[in-house]
C-alpha cells in the first residue's frame, strides 16, 4: 500500500541526503540547523526504561 504523503517525505528526505553526499554527519547538522531557525519548542522526554530481561540461565531478580 502506497501513502502519497508517506512517499513524498520519503522523497525529500533523499533529496536533502542527495544535498549533503549521503554524509550523515552534515546531514544532521543542517537539520539541527533548520530545527535551530525555526524556534519551535521541542519536547524532550526522558528514554523509557525497560525493566530487566531475565535469562533462563541465570537466578531470577529477587
Amino acid at each position: 500500500m502506497n501513502d502519497p504523503i508517506v512517499e513524498e517525505v520519503r522523497r525529500h528526505r533523499m533529496e536533502h541526503a542527495r544535498s549533503f553526499g549521503g554524509d550523515l554527519k552534515r546531514i544532521c547538522e543542517d537539520l539541527r540547523r533548520i530545527q535551530r531557525e525555526s524556534r519551535c519548542k521541542v519536547d524532550r522526554r526522558p528514554p523509557k526504561l525497560l525493566p530487566p530481561m531475565e535469562r533462563k540461565d541465570r537466578r531470577p531478580n529477587v
